[in-house]
Formats: structure tokens, sequence, C-alpha cells
């Protein structure tokens, strides 16, 4: 098979790259490399077919998306705070992007297109766990424009003769995701922090919750999402089905790492959800999704790799951290 990853030089697209090329099938990447690392693709040089443009050219995209079976479209903007501060520049990515790129399936006679939507949409609905048939909320221009481009996805799809599914992911964490961005998630943030022995900043109480999910999980409801049957319409949660508070982070990763971490708490930030979980039995039942890699195994690993990569940036000669 042949597949596009949009956004494939981002944290998840280039796990989901690598996952592709392993299983032996041909990759296409399109990014402009606004947010994704050229780094994270080195290790496939010359292996797979990288466009370097933005994901709402249309004629980039049409090159990207030339002999494809399934468009993994991952590109956008992911951070609430930027989209806060450049609402129309999020929603020009996220919602317009996402036109553009079923548009260009349509136009390639691409089967399906497997969409990153968010669990933002959800918002402060007091009903937990979240289900699909709750009424979205979505508190921030970034959860705005992923709604609507679900919408987008699905009408354009059902139009134009793609089969498309939207996987609403609950906070993915994993290696390889950025600690230093302005935007940086907290699972790299707290790890660095632990690792540096330095004391983690923390946007509110801590007793905020998420359903953490590792980026196996991730990878894994993508492949799924791109071989289930009769699924073409389907929208659904990605997550673990459970919750944990940041405190229940911070108190992870001091035991993977053996520290004591002091946050330093700072005011919430405006658009951020207080609690969140996914029901994930639309997953299970219609892609035949399961939890590979649960939370403390994730923190585990995740640690593992921050670990390592930053006793290969001190060098031979340093201890590891």
């Amino acid at each position: 098979m042949r597949a596009l990853v949009t956004g494939g030089a981002g944290f998840i697209g280039h796990h989901l790259v690598r996952a592709l090329l392993d299983r032996g099938d041909e990759v296409a990447v399109i990014d402009d490399f606004e947010t994704g690392f050229r780094e994270r693709l080195a290790p496939f040089d010359g292996r797979i077919e990288l466009v370097e443009a933005d994901v709402r050219d249309g004629a980039a995209l049409d090159r990207a998306t030339r002999g494809c079976e399934i468009v993994f479209h991952q590109a956008g903007l992911p951070s609430v705070t930027r989209s806060v501060r450049e609402p129309r520049r999020s929603n020009e990515v996220n919602t317009s992007g996402t036109i553009e790129v079923v548009l260009a399936a349509a136009r390639n006679r691409v089967r399906r297109v497997v969409f990153a939507a968010s669990s933002s949409v959800y918002g402060d609905s007091p009903e937990l766990p979240r289900r699909e048939t709750q009424t979205p909320r979505p508190r921030s221009p970034y959860a705005i424009g992923k709604l609507a481009a679900e919408f987008y996805l699905h009408n354009l799809g059902e139009l134009y003769g793609v089969e498309t599914v939207a996987l609403r992911y609950f906070n993915v964490f994993g290696p390889g995701q950025d600690p230093n961005s302005e935007y940086a998630a907290a699972v790299p943030r707290f790890i660095t922090a632990a690792l540096s022995g330095g004391r983690p900043a923390v946007y509110g109480d801590g007793t905020q919750s998420r359903d953490f999910t590792y980026v196996d999980n991730v990878v894994s409801a993508n492949l799924l999402a791109a071989s289930a049957t009769g699924v073409s319409g389907l929208t659904c949660n990605i997550g673990c089905g459970e919750q944990h508070s940041l405190l229940d982070l911070l108190a992870a990763i001091e035991r993977e790492v053996g520290c004591d971490l002091r946050p330093i708490f700072e005011p919430g930030r405006a658009g951020d959800v207080p609690f969140s979980q996914a029901d994930i039995s639309v997953a299970r039942n219609r892609l035949g999704y399961a939890v590979v890699v649960p939370f403390e195994e994730g923190v585990a690993r995740c640690v593992a790799a921050y670990r390592e990569a930053a006793a290969a940036k001190a060098g031979p000669n340093s201890m590891p951290a």
C-alpha cells in the first residue's frame, strides 16, 4: 500500500511514518517544517517521498497524493494557546488545510482519509467520560477549527466519494515531543525538568485531569482506521479510557526518575479544559482498537527515551542524566 502522511515531520506523524515503513508500505510525506523537524525524518532518508510544502497548497498535495490509497492527515497547528493568540492562522491551517486535503484525495482517487481530530471539541462539558454523542462545547479557536474540520472531512468525503474516519485524540505523549517549544505539552516539559533538576511549571492547581495516551496507541488506531470495513463517516475517541491529574503525572515521573519535583504553580491558561477522559467503546467496537501501552508504561518509556536523548546530546564522555 502507498500512503501519504501530512505533517509527517510532526510528533505523531513521524511515529506513523516509521510504523508504515516497518510493515512494508510505500510512504509519502508533505510538511512545510513550520512546526515539524527535519531530524525526525532523517532516519527515513531514501525510503520516503518528501514534498516540502504547506498543506493548503493544492498542487503540492496532488504531487504527494498521486498513487496513494490512504491519506493520514496529521498536519496542523496543535496548540490551544497559540490559537487564542492567532485564531485566523489556526483556522487557516487546521480547517482550510483539511478541506484542501480531502479535495486532493478526491482528485487523485484516494480510497480513505484518516484525520487527526481532537478531544478538545468536547470543551468543559461536566459529563465524563467523553462520548461521541455528546454535544461539542469547544472553548478555544483550536477546538472550533478542529470541529469544523471534522464536518468538512465527512461532508466533502460523502460528496466526492472519499471514505473518511476522524480520530479524536486524547492528550498524546511519547518520545520525540519537543519540550522546548513555547507551546510544549505537559509530559515532555515535566520529564525534561525532572532529568535536569529543574522545577516544571504547572498551569492551574494540578488537579485538572487528562486521558494521557501514549503515541503507540494512536499509531495503532490510525492503522486500524485505514483498514477497517464499513466505517466511512465514523468519528471516534482514541485514548486509554482513564483520567490522571497533572499531580498524578508528576508523581509517576518522580517514581520513574527517582527525584522530588517541586512544581511552580502558575495561573491557568485561557482555553484549557479542566477534566478529560475518553469513552473508547466506539473505537473498540468499530475499529478493533485496544490500548497497547498503558499510562504507567508509557511514562516509563518516555523517561527512558528522553534520558537516552539527553545522554547522546551530552556526548560520549558525559555521564547519562
